[in-house]
């Protein structure tokens, strides 16, 4: 199959914060030397920010640095925090944490409530009156390589296949777009970037990445009940003591709060569903009074890295380089990875722009992680490093490790833990835990599945060939089902799989609702089998996302 080709000084795959810095600092560097570099910028969502969900509390930090005159230039960070609570829920109950005995890590002034789609949006403005090209709607879909193996772009996916793989009537294939250097920033869990860190064993060395699924609602409430700026996070209840997962509750401007629960992917009882877990959150007294006689208006969910320092790859490769958190650039105990994504970014684009300026291309961009080990970033990172390892202890022993490990040494303890065991491998038998209980949504505070989906304004083509592939068809029933109950029924947020039989209950088979899916790349992480593999389906497609 003939492709179309176009020719770039630099590729980057993901509209995300750590993909627009890059670009963006990329022109910024050519213009202080008088010099042009084509920057090509591909995004599958249908427009940039379709795809962006975050909490989202920012540091401004590194925006400030790559872009001193945003708030003159009209950045959509309008909300400074205003006051920050911590509780420690039960099931009916909560107790504060005085912020005096709360980590440093965990104090947001100076910190801005956000929507990071918004912010993208806006970094993708100041992109393009910079002169990058964007092409929203353009799913990177295959890595390609030269004669000596370096990567040399990536190839947009074929538009017009029907499911059985074969071309429709309006077929037309992907486009090749060809660089010196190619950026990755598609954010966790990147189908390239996986397939990068095997191809070029970046993981040799690292602990195994930790994740977390986040799902979140955007909810108008009542005025009297708004309190713009406040701040609200909580660990406990509805999680067990030795289960990792959070709560927050972030109220922006126009009498809008977001609110989401976190919820560890190292989890080990197949019965937990992460969606049943956040509904049973909104129904906390301290979290309801906010919401009752509020309107939900918005749903997602996003996988996010969570493993730190000790879980980075290598950063480099032949022709190319990971962003943001395609390589896990998230501050987990400050719940934060935006402004992580922004300056690993903006360290890329300033060791590609030297590497062009002296004429080199598809070699390793060597001076990208040297920069980033004597960054700020880096020492952050490093002070947090503890952070998971602890909770992952349970979270009684783990905040007052991590709280010793903060407040006595500042982060700096002459010790390093790791994670050592990879999240679907810590799944249990479905036989060796206890099943859970969850109540029925009441439509109110609570609600099911397929009407959250529709809020998220999810939409596939049902015609073209499943982006949610199974490497054995047979691993769904022989095993999920037979050894864990088949855990991707709760594990996705967005009700894709589902276990059906006929009509004497028997022959069960997995079916999947591609048409669902929210893009969260949980079945990808947490499948026990690892037999699910999520590839891009056609650019354009997946949620549209407003305003979070």
């Amino acid at each position: 199959m003939q492709r179309e080709a176009m020719e770039f000084d630099v590729v980057i795959v993901g509209g995300g914060p750590a993909g627009l810095a890059s670009a963006i600092r990329l022109k910024q560097l050519a213009a202080e030397r008088g010099s042009e570099i084509a920057v090509c910028l591909i995004e599958k969502g249908a427009e940039i920010g379709a795809h962006i969900l975050s909490g989202a509390v920012m540091d401004p930090r590194a925006l400030t640095e790559l872009l001193p005159n945003w708030k003159t230039d009209g950045a959509p960070l309008n909300v400074p925090v205003s006051e920050d609570r911590f509780f420690i829920f039960s099931e009916t109950g909560a107790t504060k944490v005085p912020n005096s005995v709360l980590p440093k890590c965990f104090h947001n002034e100076g910190n801005y409530v956000i929507s990071l789609g918004n912010v993208c949006r806006w970094l993708g403005e100041q992109a393009e009156a910079l002169g990058v090209e964007i092409y929203p709607g353009f799913a990177g879909a295959e890595v390609l390589f030269d004669e000596s193996g370096a990567v040399m772009g990536v190839a947009t996916g074929d538009m017009g296949r029907l499911r059985d793989g074969s071309e429709g009537p309006n077929f037309q294939p992907g486009m090749e777009l060809h660089a010196k250097y190619t950026f990755f920033a598609e954010g966790c869990r990147g189908h390239l970037g996986k397939q990068l860190q095997a191809q070029f064993n970046l993981n040799e060395g690292v602990d195994p990445q930790t994740y977390g699924v986040g799902l979140k609602e955007l909810w108008e409430i009542s005025p009297e009940k708004h309190q713009l700026g406040l701040v609200v996070h909580s660990g406990g209840w509805p999680m067990d003591s030795a289960t990792y997962g959070g709560g927050f509750l972030y109220h922006l401007e126009n009498n809008q709060v977001a609110v989401g629960f976190v919820v560890g992917l190292g989890y080990s009882n197949p019965h937990l569903a992460p969606y049943e877990e956040f509904q049973r959150f909104k129904t906390h007294p301290n979290i309801r009074a906010f919401l009752e006689g509020g309107k939900r208006i918005a749903y997602g969910a996003r996988a996010l890295t969570a493993g730190g320092l000790q879980s980075l790859p290598k950063l480099t490769f032949p022709g190319g380089v990971l962003v943001g958190d395609d390589a896990g650039f998230l501050n987990a105990a400050r719940i934060k990875g935006s402004h992580c994504a922004i300056k690993s970014g903006a360290l890329a684009a300033e060791a590609c722009f030297a590497a062009l300026n002296g004429e080199r291309q598809r070699d390793e961009l060597t001076a990208y992680p040297e920069a980033f080990k004597q960054s700020w970033l880096y020492q952050e990172l490093h002070q947090a490093r503890n952070f998971k390892p602890w909770m992952n202890k349970g979270l009684k022993l783990g905040s007052v490790m991590f709280g010793v490990d903060q407040l006595v040494f500042g982060g700096k303890a002459p010790w390093t833990l790791h994670n050592t065991i990879p999240d679907p491998a810590k799944l249990k038998p479905a036989s060796e835990c206890a099943p859970i209980a969850y109540p029925k949504p009441d439509g109110v505070i609570t609600f099911d599945r397929l009407s959250s989906v529709f809020l998220s304004s999810t939409n596939h083509e049902e015609d073209q060939p499943c982006h949610l592939q199974l490497k054995d068809a047979d691993i769904p029933i022989r095993v999920n089902l037979a050894t864990y109950d088949a855990p991707e029924q709760r594990f996705c947020p967005a009700g894709v799989y589902e276990i059906v039989r006929d009509e004497n209950g028997a022959n069960p088979r997995l079916q999947i609702n591609a048409q669902n899916c929210v893009h969260c790349k949980t079945c990808d992480i947490k499948d026990p089998t690892q037999n699910i593999n999520w590839v891009v389906p056609q650019g354009g497609e997946g949620p549209t996302y407003p305003n979070m």
